[in-house]
């Protein structure tokens, strides 16, 4: 193969690998469910079961988007699926609720990829075309959709028990296949004397905390909801695994795809733009999805009247459709910021970003099982992403001040903001 196609070969194996990498990621979204029945889990245990590979895919994302620059992301990424295969073919055994959380904090460790692969991938490209390269690797969010089509048809004909024997022959096919479908370039390394605190000078930019802070909503909010909803589809319209895996797909599915759509709408418009009408869209689709199940009676000069207030599963799933989109979206201008503005040290601020974004993904389905459990309300899990959008919003306007923007330093594409960095 030519040099001048090895970047295209990267891509294209990294995406598929963080895809598998991913479904494995959220496995427990559909695995949780019959779990939660073998071992009768209240709204709360169920969330920390299935968040509990999130804690530690957002933890370890630093060190990972690190040991990248340090040692590149083609022998990372391979060791980092081979360490995972033998946790998740484990789970298989597993008796006890802690058993699952034990098990499930070495199986996040796969959700760390993304902090290995993004700038891995973005290296190989000019900054003209790295939004759009991000964008088609972060598809393999689409893994979340994956797993909802494949789970639950293994565990209809084997059980539950064979859904991890099955995901850790996958994950180290996908090591292998990406190992010999990938490529190293020693000038993508950091430089060998670059040490951990000054990698880590970056949190001192107040710059990457607003990523952080938009990341949270966009991926953490993602990751929530995909692990969520499936349960949601079971609990608030009595579907059984198959279709409510189905319908959660709906959201999933155009969350992970359409961020390579994103990463060339950030190149076009801009990353501001784009985020700030993420935004938007997900506070108007949450305020109509908080809406819970409502019957009333008004009293009118003919007598009472009865009225029942509520979303469907069609209107439902098409709004959810919509914020799979739109989050879809955001999670690639996210990068887009990233990649205009810490070009040289892309793997520390992108391991600290997907490090905000996985604790939100990590915190809330634990909060909705709480709340859940606290008012008996299912949509309850709504008006909290409603409430974290609304505070996102007036954070990110209060961010940027209205005036002249200007480029990224280094960066040759035109800026496309209309406001600039406070």
């Amino acid at each position: 193969m030519s040099t001048d196609r090895r970047p295209l070969a990267v891509l294209v194996s990294s995406t598929f690998a963080f895809t598998i990498c991913f479904a494995i990621w959220m496995m427990f979204a559909v695995l949780g469910i019959p779990i939660k029945a073998k071992l009768g889990l209240n709204e709360t245990e169920f969330g920390l079961l299935v968040a509990t590979p999130v804690l530690s895919g957002a933890l370890v994302r630093v060190p990972l988007g690190i040991w990248t620059d340090r040692f590149g992301g083609r022998i990372v990424f391979f060791t980092l699926m081979l360490a995972c295969a033998l946790p998740i073919w484990l789970i298989s055994y597993a008796t006890a609720y802690w058993h699952f959380l034990v098990l499930g904090l070495f199986v996040g460790l796969a959700g760390g990829s993304f902090s290995v692969g993004t700038p891995y991938v973005a290296r190989w490209f000019s900054k003209e075309r790295r939004g759009f390269a991000m964008g088609v690797f972060g598809a393999g969010n689409s893994g979340s959709a994956l797993t909802k089509f494949v789970a639950p048809a293994i565990i209809a004909a084997a059980g539950w028990q064979a859904l991890p024997k099955v995901y850790a022959l996958v994950m180290v096919a996908t090591a292998l296949l990406f190992w010999f479908g990938s490529y190293s370039d020693l000038s993508h390394k950091a430089p060998s004397g670059e040490s951990f605190a000054r990698q880590m000078r970056v949190l001192k930019d107040p710059r990457v905390w607003r990523y952080c802070q938009y990341y949270s909503v966009v991926f953490g909010g993602y990751v929530a909801l995909a692990l969520w909803m499936t349960k949601y589809y079971v609990g608030e319209y009595g579907f059984d695994l198959k279709l409510a895996a189905l319908l959660a797909a709906c959201f999933s599915l155009p969350g992970g795809v359409l961020r390579a759509l994103g990463g060339w709408i950030s190149d076009k418009y801009g990353a501001y733009k784009v985020t700030w009408a993420v935004m938007w869209v997900c506070w108007v689709c949450f305020f109509i999805l908080s809406y819970p199940q409502t019957t009333m009676s008004v009293k009118t000069v003919g007598g009472a009247m009865d009225m029942h207030i509520g979303l469907g599963p069609v209107a439902f799933t098409a709004l959810l459709f919509v914020v799979g989109v739109a989050m879809a979206i955001g999670k690639a201008s996210v990068f887009r910021f990233i990649a205009d503005d810490f070009s040289d040290n892309i793997g520390a601020v992108s391991g600290v970003v997907g490090l905000a974004g996985g604790l939100g993904g990590f915190i809330l389905p634990i909060m909705f099982g709480a709340i859940v459990d606290l008012t008996g309300i299912r949509s309850s899990s709504f008006m909290l992403l409603y409430g974290t959008v609304c505070v996102s919003l007036v954070w990110m306007h209060f961010s940027f001040k209205p005036g002249r923007s200007t480029p990224a330093a280094g960066s040759t594409a035109p800026a496309a903001p209309l406001r600039k960095a406070a």
